[in-house]
């Protein structure tokens, strides 16, 4: 007859197991924290430097190669965007008036004045309610490190007078004019500004009417993207088409 089988008892030493793993985990865990403290920080740097990238930790004064990092554009866009708002608050009578237009293309946050609220016509004094919205574009920017340039652009009308020989002449004279204000009455910081006179040849829309040469008639202060871009590229200048003698802007 077969023996029925009996449950084998636990021996009474069987908790030495479970207190066993946990000694070892201890032991891991302890091991794993001493390792971690004797590490060499050079070899960290880049460990470090990754993560911060990964998870968009601004890095503290790290030396730059001229180029932005990704958080930087982020930073900068997000700047310009909270500026343009301020801009638009303050500047709404203007806006309203047609006196001033706010917005955002490549080159940064631009502000634009139709020349005809800004200067008399064949003249590079600024006009005095131009010279009040300056003020208040100037005292907004000091918030934001970027370079300032200054863009003078006229119409397709040939110019020629005993002063200026061409809008291209023209154009640069009024954008050289607002940064004399600027850095003399204003106090902007000199090495923030440039002044760049493209005469007609970067309108905004077509020659073809009155009202869209009036439109490209203007003066556009531009809050560049790059903070460290306040010059002119080659890139953008263009060589002015010879021009005959005739009317002004």
């Amino acid at each position: 007859m077969k023996k029925s089988s009996m449950p084998v008892r636990a021996g009474h030493d069987r908790w030495l197991v479970s207190y066993a793993d946990l000694v070892t985990l201890l032991l891991a865990f302890f091991t794993t924290l001493y390792a971690a403290s004797n590490l060499d920080a050079s070899k960290m740097a880049p460990l470090s430097s990754s993560l911060q990238d990964a998870f968009a930790i601004e890095s503290p004064a790290a030396p730059s190669d001229g180029h932005p990092t990704p958080v930087e554009v982020v930073k900068r866009s997000h700047s310009l965007d909270a500026l343009k708002l301020t801009l638009e608050k303050q500047l709404a009578q203007a806006v309203r008036d047609h006196d001033a237009d706010v917005s955002v293309d490549p080159r940064g946050l631009v502000v634009s004045m139709p020349d005809d609220a800004a200067f008399p016509v064949g003249s590079t004094d600024v006009s005095p309610a131009a010279l009040g919205m300056i003020g208040t574009i100037a005292d907004t920017v000091r918030s934001v490190p970027n370079g300032v340039r200054i863009e003078g652009h006229t119409d397709d009308v040939p110019i020629s007078t005993s002063r200026y020989s061409s809008n291209w002449e023209l154009s640069t004279a009024r954008a050289s004019a607002v940064v004399a204000y600027l850095v003399q009455h204003v106090g902007v910081d000199p090495a923030r500004l440039s002044a760049a006179g493209y005469g007609e040849f970067h309108p905004r829309v077509a020659n073809d009417s009155p009202m869209n040469r009036a439109r490209n008639r203007r003066i556009d202060i531009v809050i560049l993207e790059d903070t460290k871009r306040n010059v002119v590229s080659s890139a953008e200048l263009v060589a002015p088409k010879p021009q005959s003698g005739g009317g002004g802007q």
